[in-house]
C-alpha cells in the first residue's frame, strides 16, 4: 500500500517541486508561529491574532478570481516565482523590523496582507501546475503527499521556531522563512510541464465569468465549493487558536503551544497518508463527508476537554480528520476540472477554502475574547458535525461522489 502512496515521486518534476516546497513551508511555519505567539503577546487580545489571520486570508476574496484567470493565461512558473519573491522580501522586511527593534502590530499586519495577496495569485497557480507534472491517476496520491509536505512543516516549523524564538529571537524565525523561499523558486527553474496556458484572446472579465460558468454547469463541483468553505469557516480555529488554549486553558508559554502545535500536525500528517495509500477509488465524497462529520465532534471534544492527555489524544485525532477532508475535497475538485479552466476553477475554490478561514477567524476573535474560547471552539465543532451528518443522510450530492 505504501508503494502505491509513493507512486507519485517517479516524476522527477514532482520530486523537484515536493523537495523545494519542503523547505519553503518549514520556514513558512517557523514565522507562522513566531508571529501568531508575537501578536497575541505583544497585544494580549485573541480579537488581534483573528485579525492577522483574516488580512493574511482575506485577499483570497479580492484577487482569486483574477488569480484565477491569469493563471489560465501565462506561465504558472513564471507566476509561481514572482509570487516567492514578494513573500520573501516581506519576510526579509519583517526580520529586518524585529532586529531593529521598530516593529509595530501594524507592520505585521500590513506584510500578512501583502503576502496574502501575493499567495492569492501563487496558490490557484501551483494547484493547476500540478496535474500537468504528474499522471492523473497519481493526482490523488499527488495533493496527499502535498499535504503531507505541508504538515511535516506544521511539525518542524514549530519545533524550530520555538526553540529560535526562545534562543535566538524572532528576527532569526523570519530571516530562515525568507532564504527558505530560495529552494522553491531553484525548483521551480527546474521542472518541465506538460502543460502550458495558450494565448486567449479573452479578456479578463470574460475569462472569469467562463470559469464561473464551468462551475455552475457542474451540480456536484458546486457542493464541493460549500463545503469547502464551511470546513474552513468552522474548522479551522481549532488551529488558530491554540496559542489561546495553551495560554488559557493549560496555562503555558511557548514550549505548550509548540506541543499543541506539533501534535496537531503530526496528526494531520496521518491523514494525508491515510488518503495516499487509499489514492483513487470510489466513495471519496463518502469519506469526505464522514472527515467532516468526525472533525467536528473531535473538536467539541477537545474544547471541552481539560484534562491535557485526553486534549492531546483529540488534537492528534482532528489532525487526521481535518486534513483528511481537505485533501480529499480537493481531489475531487482536480479530478472534475479541465486543464483548460483549471486555474479558474481551483481559484473560485480557493475563494471557498481559504476564504472560510479569515472569516472564521475575524468573526471568532472578539467572541474568544468574550465568552472563552473553549465555549467557541466547541459550539463552531458542534455545527460542523450536524453539517456533516445533514450531507451524509439528506443532501446525499457530495456524499454520492
Amino acid at each position: 500500500m505504501l508503494k502505491r502512496a509513493l507512486a507519485v515521486f517517479e516524476s522527477r518534476d514532482f520530486r523537484l517541486m515536493w523537495a523545494g516546497a519542503c523547505l519553503s513551508s518549514v520556514g513558512t511555519w517557523m514565522q507562522k508561529f513566531a508571529q501568531s505567539w508575537l501578536v497575541y503577546t505583544l497585544s494580549g487580545s485573541a480579537w488581534w491574532l483573528g485579525l492577522d489571520a483574516f488580512l493574511g486570508e482575506s485577499p483570497i476574496f479580492l484577487f482569486a478570481l483574477v488569480a484565477g484567470a491569469v493563471a489560465d493565461r501565462i506561465d504558472r512558473r513564471k507566476l509561481l516565482i514572482i509570487s516567492q519573491l514578494v513573500q520573501m522580501t516581506c519576510a526579509t522586511v519583517l526580520a529586518v523590523l524585529f532586529a531593529s527593534g521598530h516593529v509595530r502590530i501594524w507592520h505585521i499586519l500590513t506584510l500578512s496582507f501583502i503576502v496574502g495577496t501575493a499567495q492569492s495569485f501563487g496558490a490557484p497557480a501551483y494547484q493547476a501546475l500540478i496535474p500537468s507534472i504528474v499522471q492523473r491517476d497519481h493526482l490523488p496520491n499527488a495533493i496527499a503527499m502535498n499535504s503531507i509536505q505541508f504538515n511535516l512543516a506544521r511539525i518542524l516549523g514549530p519545533l524550530m521556531g520555538g526553540w529560535a524564538l526562545k534562543n535566538l529571537g524572532a528576527s532569526w524565525c523570519f530571516g530562515m522563512n525568507a532564504a527558505s523561499y530560495l529552494a522553491v523558486i531553484w525548483s521551480l527553474l527546474l521542472i518541465h510541464p506538460n502543460f502550458k496556458p495558450a494565448p486567449s484572446a479573452l479578456g479578463i472579465m470574460e475569462s472569469m465569468r467562463e470559469g464561473i460558468g464551468f462551475i455552475r454547469r457542474q451540480p456536484a463541483m458546486k457542493s464541493l465549493v460549500v463545503v469547502a468553505f464551511l470546513m474552513t469557516f468552522l474548522g479551522i480555529p481549532i488551529v488558530v487558536y491554540l496559542p489561546v488554549f495553551a495560554k488559557t486553558v493549560f496555562l503555558g508559554g511557548v514550549g505548550m503551544f509548540t506541543l499543541l502545535q506539533t501534535v496537531e500536525g503530526a496528526g494531520a500528517i496521518t491523514g494525508a497518508l491515510v488518503v495516499a495509500i487509499r489514492g483513487k477509488k470510489k466513495n471519496l465524497g463518502r469519506d469526505a463527508v464522514i472527515s467532516l462529520t468526525l472533525l467536528g465532534l473531535i473538536m467539541t471534544g477537545f474544547a471541552l476537554s481539560s484534562f491535557l492527555w485526553l486534549s492531546l489524544v483529540l488534537l492528534f485525532c482532528g489532525g487526521i480528520a481535518l486534513i483528511s477532508c481537505f485533501a480529499t475535497v480537493s481531489s475531487l475538485v482536480q479530478l472534475v476540472a479541465t486543464d483548460e479552466m483549471r486555474g479558474r476553477v481551483m481559484s473560485i475554490y480557493n475563494i471557498a477554502f481559504r476564504g472560510g478561514m479569515p472569516v472564521g477567524s475575524f468573526l471568532t476573535g472578539g467572541l474568544v475574547d468574550r465568552l472563552g474560547v473553549q465555549v467557541v471552539v466547541a459550539s463552531m465543532g458542534g455545527t460542523l458535525a450536524a453539517i456533516g451528518l445533514y450531507l451524509f443522510f439528506i443532501h446525499r450530492k457530495v456524499a454520492k461522489l
